[in-house]
């Protein structure tokens, strides 16, 4: 689990290897990851965009941007919090992802940055 608080939003990510949805022998793995989010101000925020750097060890970075998450831009009360499951896959047995999210404030309409700590991506096998 990684944790990082930005502009008061917390956000904490766990990640799974799923290996019913791999294909090891085609060097394709397949990772979900849980997003929490906790609104530590007081006062609203609502998730707007999302920026995302994917590293996978055998091929060229990824880039991913978008609006909201999952199909959605979630407003955020104060002392909330608000969770999401997606996935990526990967092409080698080593990888991790980062970026940022933009929120913005709903009381005074300003746009501001949240970091998404780092997480890594592995193969469970490729740790023995």
């Amino acid at each position: 689990m990684n944790t990082a608080i930005t502009e008061g939003v917390q956000i904490t990510v766990t990640t799974q290897f799923r290996e019913d949805l791999s294909q090891i022998a085609g060097s394709q793995f397949f990772f979900n990851y849980l997003v929490k989010m906790q609104n530590l101000n007081d006062f609203n925020v609502q998730l707007m965009h999302r920026d995302w750097y994917i590293f996978d060890s055998l091929n060229e970075p990824n880039f991913v941007s978008g609006e909201g998450v999952i199909g959605e831009q979630p407003v955020i009360q104060s002392g909330e919090q608000y969770s999401y499951t997606s996935g990526c896959e990967l092409f080698s047995e080593l990888g991790f992802m980062k970026g940022f999210y933009t929120f913005k404030n709903l009381k005074t309409g300003k746009l501001f940055q949240v970091h998404i700590p780092i997480f890594n991506l592995v193969y469970p096998a490729k740790m023995n």
